[in-house]
């Protein structure tokens, strides 16, 4: 089990990108123009562009992706499982940079339209917002499923069910750790908070997407790293 703790640990980053499809993918949505016709489009249901990548990745990745990589590779599931893993944390600081991109365009437009203090929406359009969600499901597909399968063919056979349990857990760590550098950032940038609660025009998310963007970037080689060194358990 020492063996998997460092593979278990990286974990603990992805889940804190991940965990902003429910957070601040939803509050960054909620100051950008939601009206289709006379409709108005609830931030929080652009969520569901997380359920269809993995809907459409999947088959995609096992009838296309998998018979093609298994030419090149040998290995019948094409990737290894760590390498699984590893595309799915590359995707995730795709995500993070395509969603801190969006709201430097966001915040761009509210100076410009004069939007700052009056914390309004800004006009541009929450469809924008696809790409990221998109691209987090994605990373999820890659970055899930291989750690499930990893943790339960390399964990000892009598300890299997407590290592996959153990293996869940890097996600409830991942939200808690999300809630930590909120509140970390939300002090140490004091007045000029980069989330304010109630008008985030006032604010910089985009630096806080960057800061993630950057743990994502120090997670990454040290899961590769600890993946090279990574000896597996002999069947």
């Amino acid at each position: 089990m020492l063996r998997l703790f460092p593979i278990w640990a990286s974990g603990i980053i992805f889940s804190v990108l991940h965990s902003q499809i429910y957070t601040l993918f939803v509050q960054q949505g909620r100051f950008m123009k939601r009206t289709l016709g006379s409709f108005e489009i609830p931030p929080a249901t652009l969520g569901m562009f997380d359920t269809t990548s993995v809907l459409i990745t999947v088959p995609i990745y096992d009838k296309l992706i998998v018979p093609f990589v298994r030419r090149f590779t040998g290995i019948t599931k094409g990737f290894t499982d760590l390498q699984r893993m590893g595309i799915g944390l590359l995707v995730s600081v795709l995500s993070m940079t395509v969603a801190a991109i969006v709201e430097m365009v966001r915040l761009k437009l509210a100076r410009d339209l004069d939007l700052v203090k009056s914390g309004n929406i800004v006009p541009l359009n929450i469809f924008w917002q696809i790409p990221q969600y998109f691209l987090m499901g994605t990373g999820g597909v890659f970055f899930f499923v291989g750690r499930i399968e990893f943790f339960y063919e390399q964990s000892p056979d009598s300890v299997r069910s407590l290592c996959s349990a153990w293996a869940l857990l890097t996600t409830t760590l991942g939200n808690y750790l999300s809630s930590m550098i909120i509140t970390l950032v939300a002090y140490l940038s004091g007045k000029d908070c980069w989330i304010p609660s109630d008008n985030l025009n006032n604010g910089h998310l985009d630096y806080f997407f960057w800061l993630l963007v950057f743990l994502g970037c120090v997670n990454l080689p040290v899961f590769v790293f600890f993946s090279v060194k990574y000896t597996h358990k002999k069947v």
